[in-house]
């Protein structure tokens, strides 16, 4: 498969920064190897090579996956063995990228191996992998990476862990020794300070002194070709201990996560001692765990032989990425766009695609560079924009940058039959959750300005639903009564149309609809402007009653017609109304009220405007604390 565009792909290590260009799945090209001293930080690295690359449109790389020797946790990246640092999203900025994915390296050296070959691995002792079963990974370089597969699905999960850090345990005399050497340098002598290249040089050194002799000064790389070649017997027995610990940490990770699909050995050490690594100790002290000997007898070990598999494993993990943004619902505003897209003009929908093609391009490029971009007019993107329910194209870039950026998951899960009733509730709450973060991602500063403004300024307010949205109207009767602006509530349709025709100047109608199409609610709407009277809605996006409003709050979420019973859309209004009256608090400054149930019986009739001020109603004081907890 041919990608529209290439795709850069990296490994960077505590040692080196590896670079390849992938324009069609699975091959690589330009792949080069650079030093990390030789960089002053990760972005140097980065553009050096780029400059590389031939000029031409066939290498404007758009988006980029990083494979990176450190733990990935939110925006700002510190390796651990390196003193590079970079915030992700300004590091995408900054390299002209419209998608930028950074994950652990082994992470995605885990995502590789169900893709791996036969002749991409090579078996180590006996054992039989059984298949959908937990896979374990590990390996050596500039420290221990450690992961695992679990399997999901028609997929596979990796885990992101930090096991190398977990404390050496020594098994013999000799090992006691090197633990000890180790504690002059390391309070915490953890694997991965022995079983990593400074590690090799470490335990060289640790021995030579064991056995009363002057260690040279060798490092990693010498020590194991020395090894090799038989040049040096402290060489050769230390490259055997190093295999024994090896062992030791894989044998661990086997029954610590119950890796019966196998356990993987790669990095940068162990794939280049060859016929040495299968004489060695390695898959004996592996399969020593006493009573669970046996069980660990019957996992296999394999060295990885593939080349650039870590490319493949992040490969496959931006791919994935790609994929949750272009299929996915994705960012909120580009599912809204994506639902959208059938009732915009086919001028509008030229821009729609080129938004949905090149997000992160259109939050940059200015408003001339769109319209070239899509062969329309510049009008037609300001329409475009606001066919979206924004006031323009900077609102709409607002937005967009919102939704392409948030670090909250956006997910929904369907309810099965086989749930529990405890997976039942998790489900219903975190899907009501995902709902509730979409809609505050279509938020709209100036709608809501305009929506408030109305109602501040409004002699009556009437609120108009029908059917499972009444008690949405109920509520919002409800608030504005607090507020002591006259307000009633209407759900039979016959005095819906009854009400609406003694509307007037200065009153607003309220109509909440969740797909604003029932001929009902747009007959009110109709009789309110026709009347003098303003119309706000809390209804879906390009509804019929967006056009009949004047101001119109967008809640789109598409709910189970089949059930004829809202649940998530019905809190997402309930929502809007709080909003409205957060709002409607703050522009007057209301004070404290009192309890509700101390009010005499005239408490919540209408009062003169002049009079509101000081009315009951939603005071600032519960307003701090309903805030004190957002972000």
């Amino acid at each position: 498969m041919s990608f529209d565009r290439p795709r850069l792909l990296a490994d960077i290590g505590g040692t080196y920064a590896r670079f390849a260009i992938e324009r069609e799945a699975g091959c690589w090209e330009h792949a080069a190897s650079l030093r990390c001293a030789e960089h002053g930080d990760f972005h140097a690295a980065v553009r050096t090579y780029l400059d590389t690359l031939p000029p031409g449109a066939e290498f404007e790389v758009a988006h980029a996956g990083v494979a990176i020797a450190n733990p990935v946790e939110g925006d700002r990246v510190r390796m651990t063995n390196y003193h590079w640092q970079f915030s992700i999203e300004e590091m995408r900025q900054q390299l002209g990228l419209e998608t930028l994915v950074v994950v652990n390296d082994f992470t995605a050296l885990a995502q590789a191996l169900p893709r791996l070959a036969v002749h991409e691995r090579q078996q180590v002792g006996g054992g039989t992998g059984l298949p959908n079963q937990v896979i374990g990974l590990l390996g050596s370089g500039s420290g221990l990476g450690v992961s695992g597969l679990i399997p999901a699905g028609d997929g596979w999960i990796a885990l992101g862990t930090e096991g190398g850090h977990t404390s050496f345990s020594p098994r013999d005399e000799r090992e006691i020794a090197i633990l000890r050497y180790a504690w002059r340098e390391f309070s915490h002598v953890s694997f991965e300070r022995l079983l990593s290249g400074p590690g090799l040089a470490l335990i060289y050194r640790a021995l030579a002194e064991l056995h009363g002799a002057a260690a040279a000064p060798l490092q990693a790389p010498e020590i194991t070709q020395a090894a090799l070649d038989g040049s040096d017997a402290l060489a050769l027995e230390t490259v055997e201990v190093f295999c024994a610990l090896l062992g030791t940490a894989a044998g661990n990770l086997a029954v610590t996560l119950g890796a019966r699909g196998g356990v993987f050995v790669g990095g940068g050490i162990v794939p280049r001692l060859g016929t040495l690594f299968e004489r060695s100790p390695f898959r004996r002290r592996f399969e020593e765990r006493g009573r669970f000997s046996e069980y660990v007898g019957a996992i296999p070990t394999y060295v990885i032989t593939a080349e650039q598999a870590t490319f493949r494993g992040v490969s496959a993990i931006l791919e994935a990425q790609l994929r949750k943004l272009q299929q996915g619902p994705g960012a909120a505003i580009l599912g809204q766009i994506r639902r959208a897209k059938g009732n915009l003009t086919p001028a509008e929908q030229r821009v729609a695609d080129q938004v949905l093609a090149r997000p992160r391009a259109v939050l940059s490029d200015p408003i001339v560079e769109i319209a070239r971009a899509s062969g329309v007019s510049q009008p037609t993107v300001i329409r475009f924009c606001r066919s979206m329910g924004c006031e323009g194209l900077s609102d709409f870039k607002l937005r967009l940058a919102s939704g392409l950026t948030g670090t909250v998951p956006v997910t929904h899960t369907k309810v099965t039959e086989d749930d529990s009733t405890v997976e039942l509730g998790a489900k219903v709450l975190g899907n009501t959750a995902s709902a509730i973060l979409q809609v505050r991602s279509q938020l709209n500063r100036e709608t809501i300005d305009r929506a408030v403004d109305l109602l501040a300024q409004a002699r009556r307010v009437d609120c108009y639903a029908i059917g499972q949205y009444g008690v949405v109207a109920q509520d919002a009767q409800y608030k504005l009564l607090r507020f002591g602006l006259p307000s009633s509530c209407y759900v039979d349709p016959r005095l819906q149309q009854l009400a609406a025709q003694v509307l007037g100047a200065g009153d607003v109608a309220l109509i909440v609809s969740s797909a604003g199409r029932l001929p009902e609610l747009l007959e009110v709407a109709d009789l309110a402007r026709a009347r003098g009277a303003k119309v706000l809605a809390i209804t879906a996006s390009q509804s019929p009653l967006v056009k009949k409003a004047d101001v119109a709050l967008l809640v789109d979420h598409l709910e189970d017609v089949a059930t004829h019973l809202p649940m998530v859309g019905r809190i997402l209004h309930l929502l809007v109304v709080d909003i409205l009256a957060v709002g409607l608090t703050m522009r007057r400054g209301v004070a404290q009220p009192e309890p509700l149930e101390q009010l005499d019986e005239t408490a919540l009739l209408p009062l003169p405007r002049a009079a509101r001020a000081t009315t009951p109603g939603v005071s600032l004081a519960s307003l701090a604390s309903l805030t004190s907890h957002s972000r």
